[in-house]
């Protein structure tokens, strides 16, 4: 028997949740909720209906490194796209913020990122 139930929200720490939470909304086409040390993202539609993206303030927070053994990633994100979309959704991400750390050389399906907190992500061929 299960001891608790894992919902459909990811929380990131980060320094501010404002701009973090209006980031991600962007990229992903979600709505940005709150104020404060928790920000919160939500989506009425498509394939992330229901999930919960939370940005909570961590003070002295320090951003991971990719890659990094000193200070690992620990947790990265992966969001898929159509291979025909791909450049597309990296001009878009690095508009609103992100910074490419890896890309594909025509070799892989998947290009890193770093978000404006430095949390690592990749746009992934769907």
């Amino acid at each position: 028997m299960a001891i608790t139930v894992l919902r459909d929200v990811v929380v990131l720490d980060c320094p501010e949740p404002g701009k973090l939470a209006d980031f991600y909304a962007r990229l992903l086409g979600g709505r940005a909720e709150g104020e404060g040390r928790w920000v919160e993202v939500t989506f009425d539609s498509g394939p992330l209906k229901g999930r919960t993206f939370a940005f909570q303030e961590a003070r002295g927070y320090v951003p991971p490194q990719w890659p990094s053994a000193e200070r690992s990633q620990q947790f990265h994100l992966d969001f898929y796209v159509p291979r025909e979309e791909l450049d597309a959704a990296e001009r878009e991400a690095l508009e609103l913020g992100a910074e490419l750390l890896q890309g594909d050389g025509g070799e892989r399906d998947f290009r890193v990122y770093r978000d404006p907190a430095g949390h690592p992500f990749c746009l992934c061929v769907e």
